[in-house]
């Protein structure tokens, strides 16, 4: 409307200090301090205002569209590329996917766009106030351990799970998919953890059975001041990992919120890849996807020390990544274990005696080994038991013959004989008092 100005905030303020330079109050260096300007600027804006009066303060950009607008129609075709192809995907994500095929836009920009077009709604979380925990200070000194069931196939296969391994200084992550949160998963992981960094000194993560037993200490192990191990805890304690149980799934939140960009990123990832199997899905993972996310999200850790130790020297990892029983050997030198009987060798160079103990090791490529005293024994399974001797010949069955009561047989006395009988015996027998003493 003619005869009004619109003016923001800043050129309001302007405006109420240059009219004072105009009346002689302020100098134009005062004024340029009052407005935090430079002496310079200050004076081209007194000039414009002698000039053109109040509308030489207001902004000559306003109304036109800027130098850095993206065309309409690119934006369209942008829009429609997210409808079709990403139409889940965050906006940091998408610019990212986006920029791939040839559209750079800054993800703001592409979140502003969402919003306005009504593609995406902003995510608003509540949670209860926690104290935060700072990262540790340095690389290996304590790594997050995780499983994440979620269906990383979406429909086009099963669902399984993610094992993620996170470290707390960094932030670099490593995981592996497998049919459900195992123990086998856990230790490949970590195997695969340790050969690229090395050992580091501990784990944290939930109080799950694959990481901490459950049941109480033996009497064995109360005496000799040991705590329950699962398979997976006798592989640290072999590698002296300490295990750090977590109470709650905020306490281990690095490896709670790396879950989270894995369910958003990866899924997507293995959509466009057309990936619907867990081995292609270990596959796509070490192919590069988790280099490119630990290049993206870690951090350098305050302290450039690696408290990674090093491999042992000739360490075999199989040895350590297994699963190990007791059992004791019969009188005939057969070990039985799960269903399954292995007879040791008599010219064995370990022979363990009789009625004593021995550990069944399992490893993960299903073979198994017997130890006594850490020394390996030699063994043969036996796939087939002797069968007991059993004489299945059918006896001769000869008649029963009925039996027929004599004739003077009680069975046969008719009911008053007892009668009488009974009464003359009370009348012939004398009376007896207590204990059968004569009265």
């Amino acid at each position: 409307m003619e005869g009004k100005l619109l003016m923001s905030d800043v050129e309001r303020r302007r405006l109420t200090v240059l009219s004072r330079v105009k009346s002689g109050e302020l100098s134009i260096k005062d004024a340029s301090k009052i407005l935090s300007l430079s002496y310079r600027h200050c004076k081209r804006i007194y000039r414009r205002y002698r000039l053109e009066g109040d509308a030489g303060l207001v902004n000559r950009n306003r109304g036109r569209p800027s130098n850095r607008s993206i065309d309409t129609g690119i934006k369209g075709v942008i829009l429609d590329a997210y409808r079709t192809r990403y139409p889940d995907f965050g906006p940091t994500f998408a610019t990212e996917k986006l920029e791939e095929h040839g559209y750079k836009v800054d993800h703001e920009t592409l979140r502003r766009w969402l919003l306005s077009a009504g593609l995406w709604q902003p995510k608003r979380r509540r949670n209860k106030h926690r104290s935060r925990r700072d990262r540790k200070d340095h690389f290996g000194e304590m790594v997050q351990m995780d499983g994440s069931h979620h269906a990383w196939f979406e429909d086009r296969g099963e669902k399984c799970c993610l094992m993620n391994m996170v470290d707390d200084a960094s932030g670099k992550t490593l995981g592996g998919f497998d049919e459900e949160e195992t123990t086998r998963l856990a230790m490949l992981t970590l195997w695969d953890w340790i050969d690229r960094y090395g050992i580091p000194a501990s784990i944290y993560a939930d109080r799950k059975n694959v990481f901490v037993s459950p049941r109480e200490p033996t009497l064995q192990e109360q005496l000799d001041n040991e705590i329950p191990l699962t398979q997976f805890g006798k592989a640290c304690h072999k590698l002296g990992i300490k295990i750090i149980p977590a109470y709650s799934p905020q306490a281990k939140g690095r490896v709670e919120r790396k879950n989270a960009v894995y369910q958003d990123r990866l899924v997507k990832e293995l959509r466009l890849a057309g990936i619907s199997q867990i081995s292609e899905g270990n596959k796509f993972l070490a192919s590069g996807f988790i280099d490119n996310l630990n290049k993206k999200f870690s951090v350098k850790p305050r302290s450039e020390a690696d408290y990674h130790r090093p491999i042992p020297e000739g360490l075999d990892f199989r040895k350590v990544f297994c699963f190990e029983e007791q059992r004791q050997v019969g009188n005939d030198w057969v070990v039985r274990y799960h269903s399954r009987f292995f007879q040791i060798k008599g010219q064995s160079k370990v022979l363990p005696p009789a009625k004593d103990n021995v550990t069944v090791s399992e490893w993960l490529d299903d073979s198994i080994h017997i130890l006594y005293r850490n020394h390996e024994v030699e063994f043969e399974e036996i796939y087939t038991l002797p069968q007991k001797q059993v004489d299945r010949t059918v006896k001769e069955i000869r008649p029963r013959k009925k039996y027929i009561p004599p004739a003077d047989h009680p069975w046969r006395r008719p009911l008053f004989t007892y009668r009488s009988a009974a009464r003359k015996h009370k009348k012939t027998t004398p009376n007896t008092g207590t204990y059968g003493r004569t009265q």
